[in-house]
């Protein structure tokens, strides 16, 4: 039988729980090199081209603070040097994308604040990620890399990605550590239902590239349809995840339940579950991945990044406006209003 490496680790809010903590505490990071392998060759050339990516202008300055988020796209290696990325599964009580996947993320708080800052505050508040290197545990550290063009929610929200790299070893001091042992683990879904990983390069793939013991083309689904006035691909990727992985606590608040009890709905029922991440969260992972690695996906989709032309469009319309009513969301008519102007 062939036992396979770990790759997801969900996790569910840590509510009081040292008995979690304690588990992982024997996993201290190390001066052995040979304990976490550095990126492998096809990593250090995808972290290389973010960092050198240069986006086009972006309008995110110009739309209001009540229209501003930024979301952040978190790297990391595994034990194989492949790059993973962080995600969670959202409460079921949130304003937006209720029980849905998503990247760490949300609205700015001020006018002075970047993208990056945001994202980083936001993760802190979601999952628990300390929002300046001199918080994080040694030898973590986080490395802003790049960001892409703004994307449009339907809410009217204008999101900013902001790519990371967490690395794991320390060049001064020799310390070494595995993400998934050392910090991953340690996370506190403190907004969020759920913190899992997914294979980073597989968001350009229609199948997946490992053997998980199920079809690998339950992997991905997409579709053609109509947003922005234009054909629009919408990405569904069904990231499998164990069940045996799952780290628990002893409870959780109302508004992670729901969704919390979902999960172990499916937990019962397969030996390896699969959590769908899809819109505009699949779209920036199939855009950031076709970055790093200087390849376009073997599925059809758009050829643009993000939305700026629109979100232009939109603010000459006088849509965006600084004051946010309930309920905001962009309608076909709006969109075809805007497309006029182009």
């Amino acid at each position: 039988m062939r036992i396979l490496p770990r790759h997801q680790r969900v996790l569910i809010p840590l509510c009081r729980q040292p008995r979690i903590i304690r588990t992982f505490t024997t996993h201290s990071p190390s001066r052995n090199n040979s304990i976490m392998p550095p990126l492998n060759l096809a990593s250090k050339k995808a972290i290389s081209r973010l960092r050198n990516y240069v986006p086009p202008p972006t309008n995110y300055e110009s739309v209001p603070l009540s229209r501003r988020a930024a979301v952040l796209v978190l790297l990391y290696a595994d034990r194989r040097g492949d790059l993973r990325v962080v995600l969670t599964m959202r409460a079921a009580t949130l304003s937006s994308y209720a029980g849905q996947a998503a990247l760490p993320g949300g609205k700015a708080d001020a006018l002075e604040e970047t993208p990056f800052q945001t994202a980083r505050r936001e993760a802190k508040e979601e999952i628990g990620l300390p929002d300046t290197n001199q918080k994080l545990s040694q030898p973590f550290t986080v490395e802003h890399l790049c960001e892409f063009p703004a994307n449009l929610a339907r809410t009217e929200l204008v999101v900013r990605p902001c790519v990371a790299l967490l690395h794991s070893f320390d060049e001064r001091t020799g310390e070494n550590a595995d993400p998934e042992v050392s910090l991953i683990p340690r996370l506190d879904a403190r907004e969020v239902a759920a913190v899992f990983t997914a294979p980073f390069r597989n968001f350009l793939r229609s199948r997946d590239e490992e053997d998980w013991g199920g079809d690998p083309a339950d992997w991905y689904k997409g579709a053609w349809t109509e947003w922005h006035q234009s054909d629009w691909r919408m990405h569904q990727f069904f990231v499998p995840v164990r069940p045996k992985e799952v780290v628990k606590p002893k409870d959780w608040n109302k508004e992670q339940k729901q969704v919390i009890d979902r999960l172990e709905e499916q937990e019962k029922a397969e030996q390896v579950i699969r959590y769908r991440v899809f819109g505009m969260t699949a779209r920036m992972l199939v855009d950031v991945a076709r970055v790093a690695y200087a390849e376009e996906p073997e599925f059809e989709h758009n050829s643009h990044f993000g939305d700026e032309a629109i979100i232009a469009q939109l603010q000459k319309m006088g849509r965006l406006s600084p004051i946010r009513k309930k309920g905001d969301q962009l309608t076909r008519e709006d969109m075809r209003m805007a497309a006029k102007l182009s």
